[in-house]
């Protein structure tokens, strides 16, 4: 891994300024970035900049990324979690209640146990391989990840390499059933008009949030307590929050920093040693869901594109925008359970993590 190339301007950054590596590194950011959005890869915005990181960082690069940037970043996607979750998801989620907790319930063991596989066999130290097998929440959990004690950047690793892998698979199962090739990524407006009353509550919730878990000394306590709090000011009181596309990319951009600086040779060489069984244990996520899909669709008699997009784990706004292309697709299931996997993976990701530390360590 020593010799794998690098972009020129992230060569030997030990011998640059440090006043000069945050425009090297924000140059490079941009390019990564840029680039991975023309392949129409998910989570370019944060994977561009992570990556951009982790090349400066295996060089030397000596900046970091301040404490209180990082924290703000974290309280934005607690915001952004927050506001993502739909009330309408309720009534779809208490019709079929039972279906749901069992589809989720499942797929949580099976990624749970291929976790527990690779930590047992020791391929990634810990808990590592348990949080990176999250079947979705993917920023969240890495977030979290590093205040229950496991290796950030190895979680980092899995999560987005799975939710790259689980996009693409999807749009290349769609395309058996429907037509994606007409498929367009809504155009992003970086700059929209401010609704002051909306970006009043989002900087309330993302200050009093943050607080509170750092009051309550939550793990992770800028995103949780943000999440908690933002959740409960969202689904109870009806706030909107603005989360303009710009401050969101500046949010990904420093969680992206803050993960890919700490790399080091060391645990890149460690990752490409593992990456054959985190591509099988990522390959075995998939078919085991697709496995669901097709349970659900042949006793159910739901549509098998609608039960594969439902049950696909990870990768929720690739999922969203071909189920939406899909005319026959029933959007509100696939959303439904989507949202339901990702809220109970919230809930008990910590305490499996913590289930799976115990017996390695029995």
């Amino acid at each position: 891994m020593d010799s794998s190339p690098n972009p020129p301007a992230i060569e030997h950054l030990t011998r640059i300024h440090k006043a000069w590596q945050w425009p090297v590194l924000m140059v490079v950011s941009v390019l990564f970035a840029g680039a991975l959005e023309l392949a129409a890869l998910p989570a370019a915005l944060l994977i561009g900049p992570m990556l951009a990181a982790i090349a400066a960082g295996t060089n030397g690069a000596t900046v970091r990324v301040p404490r209180v940037l990082f924290g703000s970043a974290q309280a934005v996607v607690g915001c952004l979690v927050a506001s993502s979750i739909s009330a309408d998801i309720f009534p779809v989620f208490y019709k079929e209640w039972p279906l749901f907790l069992g589809v989720v319930m499942a797929t949580v063991a099976a990624s749970s146990l291929l976790g527990w596989l690779i930590s047992r066999w020791r391929i990634l130290p810990g808990t590592t391989a348990v949080w990176g097998s999250s079947p979705g929440a993917a920023t969240a959990m890495v977030l979290m990840a590093g205040a229950f004690g496991a290796d950030q950047r190895l979680v980092a690793f899995m999560l987005y390499l799975r939710v790259i892998c689980v996009s693409m698979t999807a749009a290349l199962v769609a395309k058996l059933w429907v037509d994606t090739s007409g498929i367009e990524v809504p155009a992003i407006v970086w700059f929209p008009p401010v609704d002051p009353q909306r970006l009043a509550a989002t900087f309330g919730v993302a200050l009093v949030g943050g607080l509170a878990g750092k009051l309550f000394r939550l793990p992770s306590p800028f995103f949780l307590g943000t999440f908690i709090f933002g959740t409960v000011i969202h689904l109870g009181l009806g706030v909107t929050m603005q989360l303009p596309p710009w401050r969101l990319a500046l949010s990904y951009t420093m969680i992206g920093w803050s993960i890919g600086l700490n790399f080091t040779r060391a645990v890149l060489r460690h990752a490409a040693r593992a990456l054959p069984q985190i591509v099988g244990s990522i390959i075995a996520l998939i078919v085991f869901c697709g496995g669901l899909a097709f349970l659900i669709s042949r006793l159910l008699g739901i549509d098998p594109l609608t039960a594969y997009l439902a049950t696909s784990p990870g990768g929720m706004d690739s999922v969203a925008i071909i189920a939406a292309a899909a005319q026959h697709v029933d959007l509100s299931f696939v959303m439904a359970l989507q949202s339901a996997r990702f809220l109970i993976v919230l809930l008990v990701g910590p305490s499996v993590a913590r289930l799976v530390a115990r017996s390695l360590r029995e």
